[in-house]
């Protein structure tokens, strides 16, 4: 008598981890060991916030500096390496250096230099041809668009108040990325991309800062310390106990004459005997000021043994 195998199957998957599995079929991201900081999502939309309000502010300044109709909306939010940046702008732009205090490093403006020659044409009077002259500003043009950038800067720095106090200021102009040298190569930065529209022609225009100056601050941001109210309780007493302190506080008084102006030749000339006339009226009462401002008057006097100047109150004199 034979006996015949009897196939053993494997036991069935349960049908939902069957599910699961098959639901996962995305492609794999590859880890970047040069950048083991990211930027995270939150961080992301805090900066987006703040460059919408940028975008906005930059509108009216395009718009009213030009006095044509302009538009600029943010595109991107992204962390790349310095030389990453430098390789994506165009072989001749305007990019406008800027220091980024308190942040350590420098920042970087880029505006395509179509769109710079577009907005001289049209703050000189001209109609903004698409057509422009591919070469650097004269400097009457740079004079021209420096002040339109320096509005940008200033509303950039209104917009990142709630971020980082930023105080940007103007550190050169390069016609050239690869010579602006504001990183290393390898260094990570955030770049902020936005649309320009002048005359409903679009032009690139971007806004790169260092992630290491910037990624505190946004972080400081994302998680505020919070305050309980008993926090806030020794907040305020420590206020007060501080004002009150600051009533106790010795400072120097000083009992004066009025000033008088003496000519140099009177002064070399001065010998020992002479006598010296000064400005201040005999029934004038002294000068009390500290650190050289006037806040009080006085009598000269005693008390007791010691020498003592008495508060008196007097009409307002035209010296």
């Amino acid at each position: 008598m034979s006996i015949s195998p009897v196939p053993v199957s494997a036991p069935a998957s349960p049908p939902g981890r069957t599910r699961r599995r098959s639901s996962r079929g995305g492609t794999p991201t590859p880890y970047d060991f040069r950048r083991p900081i990211q930027l995270s999502r939150e961080h992301q939309r805090i900066l987006q916030l703040g460059f919408d309000g940028f975008a906005r502010q930059a509108t009216t300044v395009f718009t009213s500096a030009l006095r044509s109709v302009c538009a600029v909306s943010l595109t991107t939010i992204d962390q790349r390496s310095y030389s990453e940046y430098v390789d994506s702008l165009d072989a001749t732009t305007y990019l406008t250096l800027f220091t980024t205090d308190p942040m350590p490093g420098r920042g970087m403006l880029d505006l395509p230099l179509n769109a710079v020659m577009s907005c001289v044409d049209h703050m000189l009077g001209g109609p903004g041809a698409a057509s422009q002259p591919n070469r650097p500003l004269t400097e009457i043009e740079s004079g021209i668009i420096s002040g339109l950038v320096e509005r940008l800067l200033a509303e950039m720095r209104y917009s990142l108040a709630a971020i980082v106090a930023l105080d940007p200021q103007v550190t050169g102009v390069e016609y050239s990325p690869q010579f602006a040298q504001v990183a290393g190569a390898a260094d990570v930065m955030v770049v902020i991309e936005l649309e320009l529209r002048i005359d409903e022609r679009p032009h690139r225009m971007s806004v790169c800062l260092p992630f290491s100056g910037l990624h505190p601050h946004l972080a400081a941001a994302a998680a505020p310390a919070p305050v309980s109210g008993r926090e806030r309780a020794m907040r305020a007493e420590a206020a007060e106990l501080l004002q009150t302190a600051f009533q106790d506080v010795p400072v120097d008084v000083g009992v004066r004459f009025r000033t008088t102006g003496v000519e140099p030749s009177v002064l070399a000339s001065l010998q020992p005997g002479d006598v010296l006339r000064l400005a201040h009226p005999a029934a004038a009462p002294l000068d009390v000021t500290v650190d050289d401002t006037v806040f009080a008057h006085a009598t000269a006097g005693a008390r007791g043994p010691r020498l003592a100047a008495l508060i008196v109150t007097t009409p307002q004199e035209t010296r």
